[in-house]
C-alpha cells in the first residue's frame, strides 16, 4: 500500500511548498502529482495535507507520514551505500574543480555529507585557476567540474544541477533598484563588476549584452562576493549574481536586487563528469547529495 515513492513525494511536497515545485523536483507532471496524493488519500482514508495553502500545511495523517519518510529513506539510503560497498565497488577518487566563484556555499555541505557516508574515495578540490578545468577532465587529471559553462568535449557528459536565476545587484539609492527590471541599455553607462574570468563565461555579458550589441561602460573585477558587494554598496559598480548568491545580502538589505530583463535570464549550473564514471555508484551518490543539499541550503533555485 505505502511504497517509497510516497514517501519521496511528501518530502519534496515539504521542501518545495508546492504542489508545482514538488512536481518539478520529482519529475513529474503537476497532474501526475496530484493523481499519486489523491491515489494514496483514498487508500489511507485521510487527506494529507489542506489544499491551497502555501507554504503546504499537513494534516496530523500527512505529518505522520512524513515522520516516517525521515526515519525510512535516509536508512534506505545509508543501506544502498552499504551494499555497493559489499559488491566491492567502493574504491573511487574524486578530485573536483569549481568554476562558479559563489559556489561554496552549498558545495562544502555537500562534500561533507559525500565524505562522512564515503570515506574510502578521495576527495581533493585542488586550488589555483592556471589550467583549463574541462580539459584536465578530459585529460583525467579531475573527476568532476562544477561549471555554467558547458563546452562539447568528447567523453564529457553534463549532469544539470539546478536553474538559476542572474540578478542585477545595486545600490539601495541607486536610480536603477526603482525599476521593475534591468534592460541591456541600461548598462550602458555603468560599471559592472564582475568575477576575473573571461567575459564568453558570464551570462550577463553572453546572454543579456551581446545580443543587444550593448557593453558597460566599464569592468571592474573581484575576487570573492563580499568585495563585489561592498563595491556595489558604496556606489561604485553594479554586478549580476546568481539570486541565491545574494541572499544574505538582500536579507540584511545590504542591495538592491533587479531581474535582468521582463522575463528575467536564467542559467543551468552542471556538474561536467567523463562518460565512463557516470554509472560509479560513488559518483550517482555525490550529484545526489550534491541536488539534495543544494534544495536545502539555497533559495531561488529550480529543479534543472
Amino acid at each position: 500500500m505505502l511504497e517509497l515513492r510516497h514517501l519521496r513525494t511528501l518530502i519534496a511536497l515539504r521542501d518545495a511548498g508546492s504542489l508545482v515545485e514538488a512536481a518539478e523536483r520529482i519529475h513529474l507532471t503537476q497532474s501526475a502529482l496530484s493523481h499519486q496524493i489523491k491515489d494514496l488519500e483514498d487508500r489511507l482514508g485521510n487527506p494529507l495535507f489542506i489544499r491551497k495553502t502555501r507554504p503546504v500545511e499537513f494534516t496530523r495523517a500527512g505529518l505522520r507520514l512524513l515522520s516516517l519518510a525521515e526515519q525510512v529513506l535516509p536508512q534506505v539510503r545509508m543501506a544502498e551505500r552499504d551494499l555497493v560497498r559489499l559488491a566491492g565497488n567502493e574504491q573511487g577518487r574524486l578530485h573536483m574543480a569549481i568554476e562558479c566563484h559563489s559556489c561554496f556555499q552549498w558545495l562544502m555541505p555537500s562534500v561533507d555529507h559525500f565524505r562522512d557516508h564515503w570515506p574510502e574515495v578521495e576527495i581533493d578540490i585542488p586550488g589555483g585557476h592556471h589550467f583549463d578545468p574541462l580539459n584536465a577532465l578530459a585529460r583525467e587529471q579531475l573527476d568532476l567540474v562544477i561549471t555554467a559553462d558547458p563546452q562539447a568535449l568528447h567523453g564529457i557528459h553534463y549532469e544539470p544541477l539546478f536553474r538559476y536565476q542572474n540578478l542585477l545587484a545595486v545600490s539601495r539609492h541607486h536610480p536603477l533598484a526603482q525599476k521593475p527590471f534591468i534592460e541591456p541599455g541600461d548598462l550602458a553607462d555603468q560599471m559592472l563588476i564582475t568575477y576575473p574570468v573571461e567575459h564568453e563565461r558570464l551570462d550577463v555579458f553572453t546572454q543579456f549584452l551581446q545580443p543587444a550589441n550593448i557593453l558597460p561602460n566599464d569592468v571592474r573585477t573581484a575576487e570573492l562576493t563580499v568585495m563585489m558587494m561592498q563595491l556595489v554598496a558604496s556606489g561604485r559598480g553594479v554586478c549580476a549574481l546568481p539570486n541565491w548568491a545574494l541572499t544574505e545580502y538582500l536579507e540584511r538589505d545590504y542591495v538592491k536586487a533587479v531581474p535582468l530583463g521582463e522575463q528575467g535570464l536564467w542559467g543551468t549550473l552542471f556538474a561536467a563528469l567523463r562518460e565512463d564514471q557516470r554509472e560509479m555508484p560513488w559518483m550517482i551518490d555525490f550529484l545526489r547529495t550534491a541536488r539534495e543539499t543544494s534544495f536545502e541550503v539555497l533559495d531561488g533555485i529550480r529543479p534543472a
